[in-house]
Formats: structure tokens, sequence, C-alpha cells
């Protein structure tokens, strides 16, 4: 494999964004699902580097995906960890051998609104489950997140009124700053040419 470097500085940036980005969504991702963190990092770690190596595009996008938390928390809880990486290999290689079949065509016949749909109610899940961090409320922690249990007071609407109710001043304020920062990024002129 030859190393171009006469894109060297622009890849060390486009790189530095992208870890920035990737490292909290496999952090992320890795917990929503009933992994641990350490699995995300594993994950996307192995993932960029494999793909990079193996892909021949200059536009490769890997890693996690929001949209499989669901499968993966059910995955994980129904069947254990240890099944969930064997059928993950095992659908690596049905995934590998498709491409060398050149069968992606057989996507455009999923109908974008159901994918679509999908992801909006994924997003919905996941803000709703940072309002509470968001607010200072944080009796999640790791191992249980996701165990919410018939009859205790965690419940969605009761998860919510709890962050009101014992919200923290100084994790609002946080939370609105970073809320402005990426809004004035996005709307103010001199900030989008940085």
């Amino acid at each position: 494999m030859k190393i171009n470097t006469n894109y060297l500085k622009a890849d060390l940036q486009s790189g530095l964004v992208v870890f920035l980005v990737a490292l909290p969504l496999c952090l992320g991702i890795a917990l929503a699902s009933g992994a641990s963190p350490f699995a995300g990092i594993i994950s996307g770690i192995i993932g960029g580097i494999v793909v990079g190596y193996l892909s021949s595009s200059q536009l490769s996008v890997t890693g996690p995906a929001a949209g499989l938390i669901a499968i993966l928390l059910v995955a994980v809880n129904d069947m254990g960890f240890e099944a969930l990486l064997l059928a993950t290999v095992l659908a690596g290689v049905f995934q590998i051998s498709l491409g060398f079949l050149k069968a992606g065509t057989v996507s455009n016949y999923f109908p974008t609104n159901v994918i679509e749909g999908m992801l909006a109610a994924i997003g919905v899940i996941i803000i709703k489950k940072q309002i509470p961090h968001a607010m200072g409320y944080d009796v999640s922690h790791e191992g249980d997140y996701f165990n919410l249990e018939v009859g205790v007071d965690n419940g969605f609407v009761s998860e919510l009124v709890n962050a009101v109710n014992y919200s923290h001043l100084g994790a609002i304020v946080i939370a609105l700053v970073g809320m402005a920062i990426i809004v004035a990024f996005n709307n103010v002129e001199a900030l989008k040419k940085i």
C-alpha cells in the first residue's frame, strides 16, 4: 500500500475531526446498547483501520450507527454479549459476501420513508435520554442504563419530571451554552469561515 503524502496536512485535520466526532459516538452507542464503553472504542478503532485499509474509495465512512441501538440492546439482553459478537461476525461475513456479489442495488427497493422514520424515532429516544443529563439529573449509570422495571419510578414521563425536580443550575447552563455555540457556528457568518 503506497502512502500519498501530498495531502498529509488535510488528512490529519480531517482525521482529527472524525476522531472528535466518532469517539463520543462510539462510547455513547456502546453504552446505550448495553455493551461496555471499551467495546465501543475497540469497535470504532478496528472498523476505521480495517475499512480504511481495505477500501479503495476516497470517501469511505465507518463508525457506529445509532440505528442499531434498539437491535443491539435487545440482542445483549436476550442472548448475551458473546452471542452478539458471534452474530456480528456472521453479519460481517454476509455483508462481505454480498459486496463481492455486487448486491448493493437491492437497497434501492427499501422505501426511504421507512428508514427515515426509524432514524427519527431513534433520534427522539436519544434526545429524551439526554434531557435528564443536560439538567444534571444523573441516576443512570453503566450496567443498568436501560433496565427499566415496571412499577419503579423511572419511566418515560417520571424520569423527565424527576429531571426537572432535581435539576442542577450548573448543568443547565453548560447545556445551554453548548447548544448556543452549535447554533452560532451554523448561523454567524464570521464563525462559518473558521
